[in-house]
């Protein structure tokens, strides 16, 4: 299948085009930015559904048919249903991508995306979570900053690590950007955004980031105000 030409609506708007995906999710969801910013480097049409939060849905039975956990994103692509951010990213390569760089078709190299992909979700989603609610979903008076730094100090081990990695590499994972830099990205966006709090110098995660914010699909989806 060819990829779809770039999308063009977003928001809270109802499927028009049987053969277009769907996405359901709030934008500022760091999981759905994922999924948008691999959509946009694909060129793939699509129309989106606020769904989360404030815009709630997700609670909702014709939603928990879709998606049990009751989380976001979900992806709808015709008759095919499908939850788990990274998840959604691999197969919009696989579906939609075939001989794209960003999801390599090599073993190796796809393990390699693929376990950055695994460690998003297992050591560094973990420790932004505490840090990015804290300072920015809950206001100011009700901020316990000593516990708030005890997190950030935690996190900026994880962070260490990546910046390690990209010492005598471009990206994750060599000289191709993959959807291991999309993940990743994507929370090193909250990591740098926050304010107020002692973080240390990782200059490789800085030239990095850098270089992610040249891409289209950053500057659309990501890169807004965090909220």
């Amino acid at each position: 299948m060819s990829a779809r030409t770039p999308a063009t609506k977003a928001g809270d708007e109802r499927v028009t085009d049987s053969k277009k995906l769907t996405i359901w999710g709030r934008a500022n969801s760091v999981n759905v930015q994922k999924v948008l910013w691999c959509l946009a480097e694909l060129g793939i049409d699509y129309d989106r559904i606020d769904a989360g939060m404030q815009f709630g849905k997700n609670d909702q039975a014709d939603y928990l048919a879709m998606n049990p956990n009751g989380r976001i994103p979900t992806l709808v692509d015709g008759d095919y249903v499908l939850w788990e951010s990274n998840s959604v990213m691999r197969y919009l390569c696989m579906a939609y991508g075939q001989g794209s760089p960003i999801y390599p078709a090599a073993p190796q190299a796809r393990a390699g995306v693929d376990r950055w992909l695994d460690w998003t979700l297992s050591t560094l989603q973990p420790v932004d979570r505490p840090v990015f609610w804290a300072l920015v979903r809950t206001p100011v008076e009700k901020r316990d900053m000593v516990q708030i730094q005890n997190d950030v100090d935690a996190e900026a081990v994880v962070w260490g690590i990546v910046d390690a990695r990209l010492k005598s590499r471009r990206f994750i994972e060599g000289d191709p950007f993959t959807i291991a830099d999309i993940a990743i990205g994507c929370f090193a966006r909250r990591w740098l955004g926050v304010e107020g709090v002692r973080k240390p110098a990782l200059p490789n995660l800085d030239r990095w980031f850098a270089e992610l914010g040249q891409r289209p699909g950053f500057l659309r989806f990501v890169a807004p105000p965090m909220s």
